[in-house]
């Protein structure tokens, strides 16, 4: 039913950002036996590749066919975002006001966002150790891929590219209340030396900011940027093990980066979600992972 995620981590901690990229594709993603594709993906990468900090944002030049595949997602994920998605993602979605005609570039959106919540995006062409992703939330930052997936499979991507990076999380990052937790998320990162107290936080991001769900009076709907940007994995959220919010659970359960998720954790309601995740975050370091633990 579904495309499996690249190289089967099921950690989800080392390998943040994508992948396999430059051509160097499992055997199972869609793109794999496609050499054209291949040659697009270690293009793109090759240009976020020059880009530092402080840099103009090089552009990827996009061509018909992936702006199709932006237009075919766009177009799917709009009716399921109206469906699914909480209020407050809706509400980020008519802030932010991304095009539905063509990809952007990252600095498009940033003109776009940056004036809402300062959240901006920074390239990357692959791997990007956690400390780093996590860590630079906590200065506004979110570092981004810019491929797009691969047209045969629009429904679903098995690792983050522009349109889970740029739909998924900038709605989310429109909104003052989920940039709020966002930003959190990176600073309770960088007040941490043990890798372990990372492994933890992360894995609540995942739970919450990639996939989570809350209930609002009593439907579930969901917010987590990787069921926003699959319009087959969103309409898949409501029929699989939802369990009650529980920041240990989370933090201490491996999850599948190569299937649907078929375990979920539901807060009560926004408010819920937020109390959780800002308990968790205030003064979390590695003493009190620890505690947590304990």
């Amino acid at each position: 039913m579904h495309t499996p995620r690249a190289q089967q981590n099921t950690e989800g901690i080392d390998k943040v950002a994508i992948d396999g990229y430059a051509g160097e594709l499992s055997q199972d993603h869609p793109g794999f036996n496609d050499p054209a594709y291949r040659a697009r993906r270690a293009e793109i990468a090759q240009i976020a590749e020059t880009y530092r900090p402080g840099d103009p944002i090089p552009h990827a030049p996009y061509s018909d066919a992936e702006h199709e595949v932006w237009r075919i997602v766009t177009r799917e994920l709009a009716e399921k975002h109206e469906r699914y998605a909480t209020a407050e993602t809706r509400k980020g979605k008519a802030r932010l006001g991304l095009p539905d005609d063509h990809v952007p570039q990252l600095d498009e959106v940033n003109e776009l966002l940056t004036p809402l919540t300062g959240f901006r995006y920074e390239p990357v062409p692959g791997l990007v150790g956690p400390r780093d992703f996590y860590g630079r939330l906590g200065d506004g930052v979110f570092m981004s891929t810019q491929y797009i997936r691969h047209a045969s499979a629009p429904r679903y991507t098995p690792e983050p590219d522009v349109i889970h990076e740029v739909i998924g999380h900038g709605l989310k990052m429109a909104s003052d209340e989920y940039a709020r937790l966002y930003r959190a998320f990176g600073e309770a990162t960088n007040r941490c030396a043990d890798d372990d107290a990372v492994r933890f936080l992360s894995r609540v991001f995942w739970f919450t900011m990639e996939f989570g769900v809350h209930y609002e009076g009593d439907e579930l709907r969901c917010y987590g940027a990787g069921l926003l940007s699959s319009f087959g994995e969103i309409e898949n959220f409501r029929s699989v093990d939802i369990r009650p919010f529980d920041v240990r659970d989370m933090g201490t359960r491996s999850y599948d980066i190569t299937r649907y998720q078929d375990v979920l954790f539901a807060a009560d309601s926004y408010a819920h979600l937020e109390h959780e995740i800002e308990a968790l975050v205030d003064g979390y370091d590695d003493d009190k992972y620890r505690r947590l633990i304990s």
